[in-house]
Formats: structure tokens, C-alpha cells, sequence
């Protein structure tokens, strides 16, 4: 799939080891190139062991914040950095918090890549985007509504300033609505995907906000990892500058969707409950413009919603039997 890519033989940081997006990269790194050396780098502020279970790597726990901790790293010498590491949970709102740990902090992360020659693949996020109107076109209504997502578009001009310095290998990734899994350890800000299909087995019922035609764009895990892989592998050419690409799988689709799909997928009847949005400022329509890391790297989602949805289903499943949800609900 990524031909140009060959990791063996490779160290490979990634930030954020132990959370979602992070452990599913650590993880595939290895299964792809047995012999690349992956370090994982965490401070479970919101990771969790248990999502790397399986890893062969090098683990190292520690802040991205703390220097103490980064001078962890400093006796290895890294070909490929993902940062993945951040506050991602957008309901925080101390900005000073959000700022340091996303952004300055990401400063010192490029610092150690300009030493080491890494190339680097970074989480940005869609919601630098705000409610600017859909499709979201990277360069065109960045106007964040969060601190986070503020902090996320300031990733991106800090990556401009570190451009020339790493050679243009350099990529910010705007996710979407990821899902999929490995993420039930995020808790609270796991998908809806995760969220409906458990409520929907232990009551029968999905909660949806008034009337379900809010729509996002939903990308699967496995092509986010796709999107890293690739991205790490681009080549710059003679443009030193940093890229910024939308990840997500290039279509929005409504919670009513995901409400049917999981239907089909779970073999269950499920009713939905409609319930007024309490939230003043609510992204309505998100949508991926792809077009660019189509074009650049040979991006191609692998699952739209229903495929993403039946390949999550067997873990659904798993965990709601493990949260005590009677698993007879399911045909």
C-alpha cells in the first residue's frame, strides 16, 4: 500500500502513544515493519495502557510539557515523529492548559525533530474550522469556536515556522470524526458511533439531538492510519513548505445514518429518542474536501460509514458485554 515507504530498520516516535489515534499507528508500525524500533511516548493524562496492548516497542512515560521528560529521547535518534500527543478533549476550556500542551509544547517536539533530521505527521483537527460553511477546504473559513481548536490552527503556524528547518517534511493531518477500534478508552469523547451502539444495546434506544439530520464527516481508523503512513512517505520535492491535509472519509453523513447502519450491522430493532441540542455553538455539517491529499500522497478512504460501521461491530459488541449489556439483543 505505501511502496515508498520502508520503516524497517527505522526508530519511530509517537507522541500520545498511549491514546487513540497513537496506539492504533504504534501498533500498526509494528505488525507492518517488524523491525522498526517504536517508541511510544505518553503521559496518560488521556491514554491508557491497555490500548497498547500487544505493543513490542519501547514505552516511556512522560509529558510533552516537562523538558525533564523530553530529555528522555534524547539517546535516541528518530527517522519519523507522529505527534499525536494533545488535549483533545474540545470541552476544556482552561486556554492557558490547551495552549501550552498543544502548542508551545509542539515547539519543542519539531525542536527535537530539526536535531534528529525526522520527518514529522501531526494531528491537527477539523475544528479549526469552526461552522465555517461546508466542504471544508483547507485555507479558506478557519475560524475556530474553541480553545482547542485555536490551539490547533496555532500547531499549524508553528509548523510553518519550522518548514524550511526539517526540508518540508512536515505534514499537519485535519481529522474528522474519527471512529473505530481502540477508542472505548477515551471514555466520554469516545465517537457517537461507540456511544449509539452501546446505548442502543443495553436500552434499545439511540439518543439523538433534534432531528438526527445533523451530519458529520466520519472517517474510520483505518483510513486515518492510511493517511499517516502515506503522509510520511510523501516526498517534498523542491517545496520546503509544511502541508496541511483533511482527513476524513470526503462525505457528511446524518446521525440518522448511523443510527440505520447500526441497525443493520447489530441485527437489532432501535428506536430513537429526539431531544432538544443544549449547546449554543454546534457544528451542523462538516464535510472533508480530500481532493488535496488524494492528489498529493494516493489517499483513498477504504470505508464509507456502512463498511466502517460492520468492521466496528464485532468490538461494539465486545464491549458492551463487557459493560454488562445482554449480548441476545444482537441476532
Amino acid at each position: 500500500m505505501y511502496e515508498s515507504l520502508d520503516l524497517n530498520g527505522k526508530t519511530v516516535l509517537v507522541t500520545g502513544g498511549a491514546g487513540y489515534i497513537g496506539a492504533n499507528l504504534a501498533l500498526r508500525i509494528e505488525s507492518m515493519y517488524p523491525d522498526a524500533k517504536v517508541i511510544a511516548f505518553d503521559s496518560f493524562r488521556l491514554g491508557d495502557y491497555r490500548a497498547l496492548d500487544g505493543f513490542r516497542g519501547q514505552f516511556i512515560g512522560g509529558d510533552i510539557t516537562c523538558p525533564a521528560d523530553l530529555a528522555r529521547l534524547s539517546s535516541f535518534r528518530f527517522d519519523a515523529i507522529f505527534h499525536e500527543a494533545a488535549i483533545s478533549d474540545t470541552r476544556v476550556n482552561d486556554q492557558a492548559l490547551m495552549l501550552n500542551v498543544n502548542t508551545n509544547a509542539f515547539r519543542d517536539i519539531l525542536e527535537l525533530a530539526a536535531e534528529h533530521r525526522s520527518a514529522v505527521v501531526y494531528a491537527s483537527s477539523a475544528a479549526v474550522y469552526g461552522s465555517a460553511t461546508a466542504p471544508n477546504r483547507v485555507g479558506n473559513g478557519e475560524s475556530p469556536e474553541t480553545v482547542y481548536g485555536f490551539s490547533k490552527l496555532m500547531m499549524e503556524r508553528v509548523a510553518d515556522a519550522y518548514a524550511e528547518r526539517l526540508e518540508g517534511r512536515i505534514t499537519g493531518l485535519r481529522y474528522f470524526n474519527v471512529y473505530g477500534p481502540g477508542e472505548f478508552y477515551k471514555g466520554s469523547t469516545a465517537s457517537m458511533i461507540l456511544q449509539l451502539g452501546v446505548q442502543a444495546l443495553q436500552t434499545g434506544r439511540a439518543r439523538l439531538y433534534e432531528y438526527g439530520g445533523q451530519s458529520r464527516d466520519f472517517v474510520y481508523i483505518e483510513d486515518v492510519i492510511q493517511a499517516n503512513l502515506r503522509c510520511l512517505a510523501r516526498e517534498p520535492g523542491a517545496d520546503r513548505s509544511a502541508k496541511v491535509f483533511n482527513v476524513g472519509a470526503g462525505e457528511a453523513r446524518p446521525f440518522n445514518d448511523i443510527v440505520a447502519a447500526l441497525r443493520e450491522s447489530l441485527g437489532i430493532s432501535i428506536d430513537i429518542e429526539y431531544i432538544p441540542n443544549p449547546h449554543s455553538t454546534y457544528q451542523v455539517h462538516t464535510e472533508a474536501d480530500i481532493e488535496p491529499i488524494v492528489s498529493a500522497v494516493g489517499y483513498s478512504p477504504q470505508f464509507r460509514l456502512e463498511a466502517g460501521v460492520k468492521a466496528y461491530t464485532p468490538e461494539i459488541l465486545r464491549i458492551a458485554e463487557q459493560l454488562g449489556t445482554p449480548r441476545t439483543r444482537a441476532a
